[in-house]
């Protein structure tokens, strides 16, 4: 009877919906039910790229499943990645100068500043739980079905999701692409517990300020982290193996400028130095470093947090490439074509899980061109263009070719800065650190790179990347009518002086 009763209910599509909670237990562990869905893309991942994507796929004309595996939309991005972080790093800012007599300086008294942790958190996952929901409210209104489960590939146009109650859901799709993102790439011989050895995804939450907080890595990641808890009072000291901050891409006259700021805040550094490993004793944390050119040279640190950030690695198992033949390469990635297609041409993948930056805009930008070109749009992304930046305080941002890019690969090219100390608006504002660098070709005067580190470098940079994306010259730039007093004027300042050879206000 069981039997014939379960060939019924699955002979449906809406089994899940109307079943799942009138089955017998003893049917339920018999067999697994399951639901079947026709679509023209599933989207597996809602990160940033996923759901970009299928919003973009929905928009047009294409029937659209996202798969996703965690409990909410928005991946490492929106959920425990660049929204938290950001929300932690502005409000702890705040805190920084009220409690450091920042505020006084600017005629802003007050006493006895103290600081509620707990609130700090609350807004921080307010942030988080407004934006992913908003995620939902978008799948909604753009008839996106949305599937919460693990998503494996078994077949070439075929996804199935394996759900916490232990029914599947199988989609069978046209076209199937790969967003899942990246995860932690672990530290080996440190085993993470994500209370006093912790990961950027403990770092966003921990329940007490650390009184030494030890970051393994000096990358963009590391140095938001560590600013974080150095405003809200910790110790901080960042153990790097490169003999420079700021992680890849990074301007080196910017990251030397960078370095010295942030010491002048009470970060510490150890450049060229290796972790060894590390070990708790009570409650405190024993690391091992040493001395990368000479080994010999070895140290041993105390802290009672030690945040590892070593960078990320694709996220790509247990995803079933194998039961398709599609090969990672030698870091994980998922090889691609210029319209983001698999060895399997019905299946694609973007963002984190294939070759360049991680970077949620870049993931974005892969998602809209990458459906454009399944309904016969053009496929193209100017890598080059892509802009990065570290919210810190200055932020630092930058776009296109570094100094040491254009020296190595023998381009002689012109160098326009301008100083914030000598812009009206930095100085008002009494916030002049950093500087605008802009790199133009010698010959051409087209605009190869800008750097900017300053406390609107994040917005600033767009300018510049806009100015890039379309071919700009430093001239042009440099004649563009900017309002007065901003802290954009020093961009403008900067394309003058690589032009002209030499800037207006300094």
């Amino acid at each position: 009877m069981q039997s014939n009763l379960w060939n019924v209910i699955t002979s449906s599509a809406r089994t899940t919906c109307l079943y799942q909670q009138r089955l017998p237990a003893a049917l339920l562990q018999h067999r697994k039910y399951s639901t079947t869905h026709e679509a023209d893309i599933v989207v597996i991942g809602s990160g940033p790229g996923g759901y970009v994507a299928a919003i973009k796929a929905s928009q047009l004309g294409m029937k659209t499943v996202c798969i996703e595996k965690g409990a909410t939309f928005g991946g490492t991005c929106l959920n425990v990645g660049c929204i938290p972080s950001k929300a932690l790093l502005h409000n702890s800012h705040y805190y920084h100068m009220a409690h450091s007599g920042e505020f006084a300086k600017r005629g802003v008294l007050m006493d006895n500043v103290k600081l509620d942790l707990a609130k700090l958190m609350v807004t921080k996952e307010t942030a988080v739980k407004g934006l992913t929901g908003g995620i939902a409210m978008l799948f909604k209104k753009n008839n996106i079905k949305s599937i919460h489960g693990h998503g494996t590939i078994t077949g070439k146009n075929q996804v199935t999701t394996k759900k916490s109650d232990g029914s599947t859901e199988v989609v069978n799709a046209k076209n199937i692409l790969i967003a899942t993102g990246s995860e932690v790439t672990p530290f080996p011989g440190i085993t993470i517990d994500e209370q006093t050895i912790v990961s950027s995804t403990g770092a966003l939450s921990l329940a007490a300020i650390p009184k030494k907080l030890i970051v393994i890595g000096g990358g963009v990641i590391g140095l938001e982290l560590g600013s974080v808890w150095k405003r809200l009072g910790s110790e901080v000291i960042a153990v790097e193996f490169l003999t420079s901050i700021g992680g890849v891409g990074i301007d080196m006259e910017v990251s030397k400028s960078f370095q010295k700021i942030l010491e002048k805040q009470g970060l510490k550094f150890k450049l060229g130095t290796k972790v060894t490993g590390a070990t708790k004793s009570g409650t405190t944390i024993k690391v091992n470093v040493e001395d990368v050119k000479s080994p010999d040279k070895k140290e041993t640190l105390d802290c009672d947090v030690l945040l590892v950030c070593v960078g990320r690695r694709p996220y790509t198992e247990n995803l079933g490439l194998e039961n398709v033949g599609i090969e990672k390469d030698q870091r994980g990635r998922i090889p691609v074509n210029g319209k983001f297609q698999t060895v399997v041409p019905s299946i694609y993948a973007i963002g984190d899980c294939i070759h360049g930056p991680m970077l949620a805009h870049k993931a974005e930008d892969e998602g809209i061109v990458c459906v454009e070109g399944i309904k016969g749009g053009p496929v193209h992304i100017d890598y080059n263009c892509v802009p990065s930046v570290i919210y810190t305080h200055p932020e630092v941002g930058w776009v296109g070719k570094t100094e040491e890019d254009l020296k190595s690969e023998g381009v002689q090219y012109k160098i326009g800065k301008f100083p914030f100390m000598a812009n009206s608006r930095a100085k008002t504002n009494n916030d002049a650190d950093g500087f605008v660098k802009v790199l133009s070709d010698k010959n051409t005067d087209r605009i190869l790179g800008t750097h900017i580190i300053g406390s609107a470098a994040g917005e600033l940079i767009n300018e510049a990347v806009l100015a890039q994306e379309y071919g700009a010259s430093a001239e042009d730039v440099a004649r563009v009518c900017h309002a007065h007093p901003t802290c954009s004027e020093a961009l403008r300042e900067a394309a003058v002086a690589a032009y002209f050879g030499k800037p207006i206000n300094f």
